[in-house]
C-alpha cells in the first residue's frame, strides 16, 4: 500500500507576505516584557495549528529568539521547536486531526523554557525566579490556546463574517503581545503611527460600526502599557468622528479624524511641551492622514469589494415579505375570480319541455286549417297528441302502434301527424344532444375553474406567509464558524417539511460537510438542493429538509403475442421534492390504439398532478375528457401518490385488477370495483389509504398478469412466498412466472410495476 506523501505548500507572493508578517510578530512579541521572555511561543504554536509550514515557522521562531541576546534563550526556543515541529509534520503527513492531545504536546514544549531560559525574576513579585517562570509557563500555555483561535480568526474571519465575543477577545489577546513589543522596541510614537493609520484605514473601508471594535482592539496594548483606559476612549472617539463624516467621502472622513485627534490631544496637554514633543504628538495623525489621502480611490473600491460582511439585513427581509404579501393578495383575488367562474358555469341550463313544445307545433302546423278542429278541441285528441310526443321523445320516433285510441278514431290525418311528429323529434334530438354537450362542457369548465381556484388559493396562502428572523440562523452561524465554514449571509425560513436554508459561502465548500453541520445545528436532516454562483468567490447554497424516505422502482413489461405495441402504459413522476406518483394504465384491447388511450390517460394525470390540482377534480376531468372521445375508448387505472416524509400513500383504482403491498410481516391487498375511465359520464374511483414502512413493496399489475394466475387466491399465495430485495428483480420474477403459466405465450399485454420504500441516505 502506497503511503501518503507530505508536501510543503508552494511559496507565493501572498504566502511570503504572511510569513514575513508572522516573523515580525515573533520579533515584536519577544519585546513585550523587559527580560525578553518568549511571548512569540504562543504565536508560533498558533501558526502551526493554523496550517503554516512547520519548518518556515520554526525557523522564524528560532531567529526571533536572538532578541534576548542569550544562547540559553535560543537553545530553549530550538528545543521547543524540535518538540512541536515533528509532531505537526507527522500529523499532516498522515492526515490525522489533532484533537485534545495537542494540549499534552503544548505542555511538554514548556519544559525547555522552564529549565533553560535565563530569568533573574522581577523584584515586585515575592517569589523565586523558578516559581515566576513556572507561573509564566502556565500563562504562556493558556495564551497559546487563545492564540490558536485568534490567529484563525485573523486569517479567515476578520472583515469576512460577524465574529462572536469570544473571537473578538482572542483577537485582542493576539494583538496584545506584538503591540506591547512594538511599544517596548520602538516606543509609543511608532506604535501610535501604526495603530492610528490602521484605524483610519478601517474606518474608510468599513464605513460602519464595525470600526469601533477594531479601535478597541488597536488601543489595547497602549492601555496596558500606560495602565489606563484613556487610549481606548481616544481611539473610539477618533473612529466615531471619522464615521460621522465618512458618508460624505474620503476627504471629509479624514478631516473629521484629524480634527478629533488634534482636539483630543489639546485636552490631554500635548501642546504645552517643547516643539519636538508637539511634533511627535502630531506625527501619527499627520502620517495616517497623508497615507489615507495619497492612496488611489481605486484601491479602496477594490478592497471594499473583496470584504464580506455578515449582518442581519432587515430591509431585504421586509422587502421580501412585502412582495410575497402583495403576490399572495393578487393570487387570492385571481382565485376568487375562478371561484366566481365556477359558480357561473355550475348553474344548470333550463330544461326544455320538449313534448309540450312538439305538441304545440303540431297543432299550429296540422290543426290550424283542419275542418275537424272544433271536434278535436272538444275531445281528448290534443291530450293524446301530448302523450304521443312524450312517447316519441322517449323512444326517438313514433309509429302507428304508438297512436293513442282517441287520435286513431277521430284524427283524419294520422299519417301526416306521425310524419310531422318524427320530423320534429329529429330536430329536438339534435338540439338535446347539443344541450347535453353544452351541459357537460359547462361542468368541465366549472370543475377546471374549481381546480385552478384551489391551486391559486394554496399558492396565495403559501406566499402570504412572512419570513421572520429565525433563532436557528444564530445557531447555524456559530456551528459553521466552528467547522471553519465562513458565511456572509444566512437565511432560514419555513418549518418542518418546508424548512429551507440559504447561505452565501465560498464556491469550494464541501457539500456533505455543510449538510451535516447545518443539520446538526438546526436539528433536521438537510440535503443540498441547489448551488447558484453569485461572483467569482461567492456562491449561494440552498439546503432543504431531506425526506424521511426515498424510493426505488422496477418495471417489467411484455406486449401481447403478435403485437408490436403494448396497450399498457406506466408512469413514475416526482410531483415535488417530497411526493412521487406511480401509475399504471391499461387501455382496453391491445396494440397501438390501446396504447394511445393509456398514454393519453397518464399524460393528463401527470399534468394535473404536477399542477397540484385536487385529486377528485383530476379524476372527474380526465374521465370527461376521455368520454368526449368520438370512439369508445376506456382505460383501467392504478395510481398511488406517496409522501416521502411519512410513507403515507393515497391509492386510486379504477377498473383495474388487484394490487398489493408486500412487507416482511404481511401481504396487504389493494382492490377496487369501479368501472374503467371513460365508460360512463361520471367515474366513481375506488380510493384507499395505506401506510408504507421502510423496505415495503407496492405492486401494480395489468390484467394480463393477474389473469395468468387463474384467481386472486393463487396470486396471493404466490406473492406471500416471495422475499424480494430489489424492486426490478421482483417485477421481472412476477412477469416470468405469469409467462410460465401462459406457457411462454403472452395472451394479453402484461406489465408489472413495483415500488420499494427506502430510508433516505
Amino acid at each position: 500500500m502506497k503511503k501518503p506523501s507530505f508536501r510543503l505548500p508552494p511559496v507565493t507572493l501572498r504566502s511570503a507576505g504572511k510569513y514575513c508578517a508572522l516573523f515580525a510578530g515573533f520579533v515584536l512579541a519577544n519585546f513585550a516584557l523587559p527580560f525578553r521572555e518568549p511571548f512569540a511561543f504562543p504565536l508560533f504554536y498558533a501558526a502551526l495549528c493554523c496550517g503554516f509550514d512547520p519548518f518556515l515557522a520554526g525557523a522564524g521562531y528560532l531567529v526571533s529568539s536572538a532578541v534576548s541576546l542569550s544562547a540559553l534563550a535560543s537553545l530553549s526556543a530550538a528545543l521547543q521547536a524540535a518538540i512541536l515541529i515533528p509532531v505537526f509534520v507527522l500529523y499532516r503527513k498522515y492526515r490525522r486531526v489533532m484533537r485534545l492531545e495537542r494540549l499534552v504536546y503544548l505542555a511538554v514544549a514548556q519544559v525547555p523554557f522552564l529549565f533553560l531560559f535565563p530569568h533573574a525574576g522581577y523584584a515586585v513579585f515575592p517569589f523565586s525566579p523558578l516559581l515566576q517562570k513556572l507561573v509564566l509557563a502556565v500563562f504562556l500555555f493558556l495564551l497559546s490556546a487563545f492564540y490558536e483561535g485568534g490567529l484563525d480568526s485573523l486569517l479567515h474571519r476578520v472583515f469576512r463574517c460577524r465574529m462572536t465575543a469570544g473571537q473578538l477577545t482572542e483577537l485582542v489577546l493576539l494583538w496584545l503581545a506584538p503591540g506591547l513589543g512594538l511599544i517596548g522596541a520602538l516606543g509609543e510614537t511608532v506604535f501610535l503611527c501604526a495603530a492610528v493609520a490602521a484605524l483610519l484605514a478601517a474606518v474608510l473601508l468599513l464605513r460602519g460600526p464595525a470600526a469601533i471594535p477594531f479601535a478597541i482592539v488597536l488601543s489595547a496594548p497602549l492601555c496596558l502599557a500606560q495602565a489606563s483606559v484613556l487610549p481606548l476612549a481616544l481611539f473610539a472617539v477618533y473612529a466615531c468622528f471619522a464615521l460621522l463624516f465618512s458618508a460624505y467621502g474620503r476627504f471629509p472622513a479624514v478631516l473629521g479624524f484629524v480634527l478629533s485627534y488634534l482636539g483630543a490631544h489639546f485636552f490631554t496637554g500635548a501642546y504645552f511641551g517643547s516643539a519636538g514633543e508637539i511634533v511627535l504628538a502630531v506625527l501619527p495623525c499627520a502620517l495616517a492622514a497623508a497615507i489615507a489621502l495619497c492612496l488611489p480611490e481605486k484601491w479602496y473600491r477594490e478592497a471594499r469589494r473583496s470584504l464580506l460582511f455578515y449582518r442581519e439585513r432587515s430591509l431585504p427581509r421586509i422587502a421580501i415579505n412585502r412582495n410575497r404579501r402583495a403576490v399572495g393578495e393578487r393570487l387570492y383575488e385571481v382565485s376568487s375570480l375562478f371561484r366566481e367562474i365556477e359558480g357561473a358555469f355550475s348553474e344548470e341550463l333550463p330544461e326544455d319541455n320538449a313534448p309540450a313544445q312538439i305538441c304545440e307545433k303540431l297543432r299550429a302546423s296540422l290543426c290550424a286549417d283542419c275542418p275537424g278542429r272544433m271536434r278535436c278541441e272538444e275531445s281528448d285528441v290534443y291530450a293524446g297528441m301530448e302523450k304521443l310526443a312524450a312517447v316519441g321523445y322517449a323512444k326517438g320516433q313514433v309509429s302507428l302502434i304508438d297512436l293513442p285510441d282517441g287520435i286513431g278514431s277521430l284524427c283524419g290525418n294520422a299519417a301526416g301527424l306521425l310524419f310531422a311528429c318524427n320530423k320534429l323529434l329529429a330536430t329536438y334530438r339534435m338540439q338535446a344532444r347539443e344541450l347535453e354537450t353544452a351541459r357537460e362542457g359547462r361542468k368541465l369548465l366549472a370543475e377546471q375553474a374549481h381546480g385552478v381556484s384551489e391551486i391559486l388559493r394554496d399558492i396565495a396562502l403559501e406566499q402570504s406567509e412572512e419570513y421572520s428572523f429565525s433563532e436557528g440562523e444564530n445557531a447555524l452561524s456559530r456551528a459553521l464558524g466552528a467547522a471553519g465554514i465562513l458565511s456572509s449571509e444566512i437565511f432560514v425560513y419555513g418549518d418542518g417539511a418546508t424548512l429551507t436554508v440559504s447561505m452565501t459561502l465560498a464556491p469550494n465548500v464541501n457539500g456533505r460537510l455543510l449538510c451535516a453541520v447545518a443539520g446538526d445545528a438546526l436539528g433536521a436532516p438537510l440535503a443540498l438542493a441547489e448551488k447558484i454562483p453569485l461572483t467569482a468567490n461567492r456562491t449561494c447554497y440552498i439546503l432543504r429538509r431531506k425526506p424521511e424516505f426515498d424510493a426505488a422502482f422496477g418495471i417489467a413489461a411484455r406486449p401481447k403475442e403478435g403485437e408490436t405495441f403494448s396497450g399498457d402504459a406506466y408512469s413514475v413522476l416526482r410531483i415535488d421534492e417530497r411526493r412521487f406518483l406511480v401509475a399504471l394504465s391499461d387501455g382496453m384491447g391491445s396494440g397501438e390504439n390501446a396504447r394511445e388511450v393509456s398514454d393519453r390517460t397518464l399524460s393528463l394525470l401527470e399534468s394535473f398532478y404536477k399542477a397540484k390540482m385536487p385529486s377528485e377534480t383530476v379524476l372527474t376531468t380526465v374521465n370527461r375528457l376521455i368520454a368526449f372521445s368520438p370512439e369508445e375508448t376506456f382505460s383501467c387505472l392504478d395510481l398511488a401518490a406517496v409522501d416521502l416524509d411519512t410513507g403515507e400513500a393515497d391509492i386510486v383504482k379504477i377498473g383495474s385488477p388487484v394490487g398489493f403491498i408486500l412487507s416482511d410481516e404481511e401481504l396487504r391487498v389493494l382492490e377496487g370495483d369501479s368501472l374503467p375511465i371513460g365508460m360512463l359520464d361520471a367515474v366513481h374511483p375506488a380510493t384507499m389509504h395505506a401506510k408504507m414502512k421502510e423496505n415495503d413493496f407496492m405492486l401494480f399489475m395489468s390484467d394480463g398478469v393477474t389473469s395468468a394466475f387463474g384467481s386472486s387466491s393463487e396470486l396471493y399465495a404466490y406473492l406471500s412466498g416471495l422475499r424480494p430485495v430489489n424492486p426490478q428483480s421482483l417485477a421481472e420474477e412476477i412477469l416470468e412466472k405469469a409467462l410460465g403459466l401462459y406457457r411462454g405465450n403472452a395472451e394479453d399485454d402484461m406489465t408489472v410495476v413495483t415500488v420499494k420504500l427506502l430510508k433516505s441516505a
